[in-house]
């Protein structure tokens, strides 16, 4: 092992730190060198007390102001005294080097062992320079650029004293009522367990003791993202195929891929809240799945446990969280102040505070922060990433590939680049803050392109720009509702003449950056306040409209649909928000992205997801039969579906072909043609859906099970191949085994879920 000069000081006795509470820092693991991590977490779990035990299942939230005073009274005081006791195993949202250095010291030099802390932060969709938000890097279906792009914000994060995010969320929702939507995959088990460790892998990189990578945390576990009615945590009610089936594998799929730290969910499920859920954590997660990382618990959802009903009082529900399997507490201070009084009482067995704390000190050696707890402590580094050229050219990559061409009737798009005349119309398109996004804590106010920027900035058209009318009232917060214009139409005819003026009305229409995320939840999807007023307002004057969508979350746009002859789905871009914007409509950038959840039609077919199940009575009986599942004023269908987006070329799907061996090899290969039939170079997600036609256990109508990027020139054709195996062909029963059944299978293939290319074989 590599120690600090410090450290060997310590080892040979050399040192005696003096610190207020007159103990010497005795962190030497061994007296020689030892082979293995575990090795070094068994010495140093054997030299703590049980209160330092517990304080490395302590996490606190940044609280003293390094550039003041030391704190002398209150909560300040008191987390500062734990801070120096050796009673804090990790802080969140400390960041920046200094900021950083001056807490990492305390933790190293002035306590007895001089542990390293482990410092947390959201780094959701980037650090200072954001990319698009993670439903929107999803929509590109490219895996590559979504591991460079978590990899780039590692980095940034990294620079910044950083080595801990929690991310990725990895919850499957199917309702875009629920505003944490933003903040994950989308509604499909398969492409949101492959984008979830395409990010771990990008996060932590081959090497977690690199300056550059971090440790990730899969969130929240589980069933977070089936909150009843789409609000914010809320029970989640479920069966057991569904959660095996849908909610456990990105989770179990996160694990295999090497993540090293999981985060509880604030929910309840079969009537036990997440952080207190023994299943989960123990049975599932750390003895069947093997995990050895450490688990987080969210926000103060330990204490939560006593509104839910589940716990007594604070000391009962540290108790329970202990016990269930919640290594490390965020901000509930239950177990540094409960944990040895419930150990002394025997209510809690010291063998769970051991492994919890053996847990949690093998991702800190893991790290390398006890070979140097200041390697992520460099201001020279700091200043030279953040914010480089090279975060903000990925940014900007990933933010084309992003965007999802909805709609393009007439070919409206692309824009020219001389000679037309556009109006610019929406408060969004000038905005340079929404279009952030939401999760974006470390990133200030004002640092986005704005569209209007960027259409200027690629063009020799002459732009006009009009806002129309403002989405929001008042000021923005993060911890805030956002108050939206219902009312205020005083700009709309400035609006108007502008666009009667016009060749071509560029409208930047859609939601707040901070009506999406955590507590934002939503009944009505439709174009916030006034927006739809003003779309239509200016239809009226000229239908020659591009309709630009910022959002965090499915829409229902069904006028737009039906009127406007062109709409880009540009969700919440980030930092290069307006030049991603900019080159995709001027078709400098072709688009290739793919909706990774289902827009509906209306809220009340909310949730809707491609892969639902039959039922017994799916289709109509007869004309006017009422007895058949479906709605009285509404089509069961959605309005775009799951893995739909155009391109600014066509694409020739053609001579699909089966080849079974499964039962020499167990696979089935899928090929089929793919034409490039339009005139332009572009990429094509092509997609490959299953369904088990019947089984066990009901299975539903298609099935995502496998996909392809692949870029073609004009004429160009390719023979694409895709192989399925037990993994994708098998399913959990209803007694949690996986399993592959004999059976019919029919195969589905093409550019969305909606495909019709079809072929059958047997198992």
């Amino acid at each position: 092992m590599k120690l600090t000069k410090y450290y060997y000081l310590v080892i040979a006795g050399l040192l005696i730190i003096s610190c207020k509470n007159n103990n010497e820092n005795d962190l030497a693991i061994n007296d020689g060198e030892t082979s293995s991590i575990e090795d070094k977490v068994s010495v140093l779990l054997s030299k703590m007390t049980l209160e330092e035990k517990i304080g490395q299942m302590n996490q606190y939230n940044g609280f003293w102001d390094v550039t003041g005073p030391v704190p002398e009274n209150g909560d300040q005081a008191k987390k500062y005294d734990h801070l120096r006791k050796g009673y804090v195993g990790s802080m969140l949202n400390v960041r920046g080097v200094k900021e950083v250095m001056a807490v990492q010291k305390i933790a190293v030099e002035e306590t007895r062992l001089g542990i390293p802390l482990i410092i947390g932060f959201d780094v959701i969709h980037g650090y200072e320079t954001l990319s698009p938000i993670p439903i929107a890097e999803s929509a590109s279906w490219d895996l590559e650029a979504i591991k460079k792009s978590a990899q780039i914000a590692a980095k940034e994060a990294a620079a910044a004293g950083i080595n801990w995010t929690f991310a990725p969320m990895v919850d499957i929702s199917r309702d875009a009522r629920w505003g944490r939507v933003m903040e994950g995959a989308g509604e499909d088990t398969y492409l949101g367990s492959k984008i979830g460790v395409a990010r771990i892998k990008g996060f932590q990189g081959d090497d977690l003791t690199t300056p550059f990578s971090i440790a990730a945390c899969a969130k929240h576990f589980a069933a977070y993202g089936f909150a009843e009615a789409g609000r914010d945590y809320n029970t989640a009610d479920i069966g057991t195929s569904t959660l095996n089936n849908v909610i456990f594998p990105p989770f179990k799929a996160a694990k295999e891929a090497g993540v090293r730290t999981f985060m509880n969910s604030f929910n309840e499920l079969n009537g036990i809240p997440a952080t207190g859920d023994k299943y989960l954590q123990r049975d599932i997660l750390k003895e069947k799945w093997k995990f050895d990382g450490f688990v987080v618990s969210d926000w103060g959802s330990i204490s939560e446990m006593i509104a839910h009903g589940y716990a007594k009082d604070g000391k009962h529900a540290a108790e329970l969280a202990a016990n269930a399997g919640s290594d490390m507490d965020m901000e509930s201070y239950l177990y540094v102040e409960e944990l040895a009084g419930l150990v002394n009482e025997g209510k809690v067995d010291i063998k769970y505070i051991d492994d919890a704390v053996s847990r949690i000190l093998r991702v800190k050696f893991e790290l390398g922060l006890f070979d140097d707890a200041y390697r992520y402590l460099d201001e020279a580094r700091e200043k030279e990433v953040i914010g480089s050229q090279e975060i903000h050219d990925a940014a900007l990559d990933m933010a084309k590939k992003s965007i999802v061409l909805l709609k393009n009737e007439n070919n409206i798009l692309p824009l020219k680049k001389d000679g037309q005349k556009i109006a610019l119309i929406g408060a969004l398109a000038s905005d340079k803050t929404s279009p952030l996004g939401s999760w974006r804590i470390a990133a200030k106010d004002s640092t986005a392109v704005s569209v209007l920027e960027g259409l200027k900035q690629y063009s020799g058209n002459t732009i006009t720009y009009a806002k129309g009318a403002d989405v929001s009232i008042g000021k923005t917060e993060f911890a805030f509702e956002v108050k939206i214009n219902t009312t205020d139409k005083s700009e709309f005819n400035q609006a108007i003449k502008v666009a009667k003026q016009a060749d071509v009305v560029v409208m930047v229409l859609g939601e707040h950056g901070f009506q999406s995320g955590e507590g934002r939840s939503r009944t009505e999807l439709g174009l916030p306040g006034v927006q739809q007023e003003l779309l239509e307002a200016i239809y009226k004057v000229n239908k020659n409209i591009v309709l630009v969508l910022n959002n965090g979350r499915p829409l229902t746009i069904n006028w737009a649909d039906d009127n406007i002859p062109a709409i880009v789905e540009a969700w919440q871009l980030g930092t290069q928000t307006g030049n991603a914007v900019a080159q995709v409509l001027y078709g400098d950038y072709n688009p290739s992205g793919k909706l990774p959840m289902t827009f509906p039609r209306h809220v009340g077919q909310v949730p809707i997801y491609y892969n639902y199940k039959s039922t017994g009575r799916p289709t109509l009986p007869g004309e006017d039969v009422v007895f058949w599942s479906h709605y009285q004023d509404e089509e069961n269908t959605p309005l775009y579906t799951f893995g739909h987006g155009l391109s600014y070329t066509t694409f020739k799907y053609s001579n699909l072909k089966i080849e079974n061996t499964f039962s020499e090899n167990k696979t089935v290969k899928i090929s089929v043609d793919l034409t490039n039939t339009g005139k332009r170079q572009g990429k094509e997600v092509v997609q490959l859906y299953i369904r088990d036609v019947f089984a066990s256990v009901t299975r539903p109508v298609k099935e995502l099970k496998g996909f392809e990027l692949v870029a073609l020139n004009p004429n160009e054709t390719k023979t694409i191949e895709l192989i399925l195996s037990e993994d994708e062909l098998g399913f959990y029963d209803n007694q949690g085994t996986f399993v592959v059944e004999d059976g019919d299978f029919e195969v589905f293939v093409g550019g969305s879920s909606q495909t019709e290319l079809a072929d059958k074989f047997k198992l």
